[in-house]
């Protein structure tokens, strides 16, 4: 594992932790994680999960909406809040503590413990940290408008990913406001906030504010 995700990344709250040892960068995992969901699943405690459909494992303390779809391969850990009209595409990982809410909709992600996309949120093809925040309305914006392949960057290296679809990676602690939309191949390195109504991409660096495009301040 990469010093970079020991240092962005809090593996100890994510029932994931394995999909990210060989991994140099983060959204290397993406293409792994319905296989991914499907063999770990296999593995967890009845005691604690129960199997509901093909390849959905629901922890049993977890809330579950009445009106919420769920389509596997998915795993949703304890005490996790999936909430009224929440739409999970198939390929999630949703943490301990997370809240889904609301006609948030969810694809190929890994959410950590105690994540909030509690409002109208799209998340795909994403990584969100340890007690990252998407405020309402917020979005990640997966696929590129020409089509081609997602160019990301981690600090100095930026490279091609070769992925057409990749959305954000968020650090641990991230907060996004209202109205924001990540552009494909956003990373946002942790204790890092967004104002609302922001079009971010790029690499944005730990412990920073991101205000207007090329208007970033260090938090105090």
């Amino acid at each position: 594992m990469s010093d970079f995700i020991k240092k962005q990344l809090s593996i100890d709250h994510t029932i994931a932790a394995e999909i990210f040892k060989d991994k140099k960068y983060p959204h290397q995992v993406l293409p792994e994680i319905k296989n991914f969901i499907c063999n770990l699943g296999q593995t967890l405690s009845d005691e604690v999960f129960y199997k509901k459909g093909e390849d959905i494992w629901i922890a049993k303390s977890a809330k579950i909406a009445p009106s919420a779809f769920i389509e596997g391969p998915c795993i949703i850990d304890e005490n996790a809040e999936i909430r009224h009209c929440a739409f999970i595409r198939g390929a999630a990982i949703v943490g301990k503590n997370t809240v889904v809410g609301n006609s948030t909709e969810l694809k190929n992600v890994i959410l950590f413990d105690n994540v909030q996309v509690p409002h109208y949120n799209y998340v795909g093809d994403s990584i969100l940290g340890y007690k990252s925040h998407m405020g309402a309305g917020s979005i990640t914006s997966n696929v590129k408008s020409d089509k081609t392949n997602v160019a990301t960057s981690y600090g100095k290296d930026r490279f091609d990913t070769g992925f057409k679809k990749f959305g954000a990676i968020l650090g641990d602690f991230v907060e996004i406001g209202c109205g924001s939309v990540l552009n494909p191949g956003t990373v946002i390195a942790s204790n890092s906030s967004v104002y609302p109504l922001s079009s971010v991409r790029g690499y944005i660096n730990e412990n920073s504010i991101y205000k207007n495009a090329g208007e970033i301040s260090p938090k105090k």
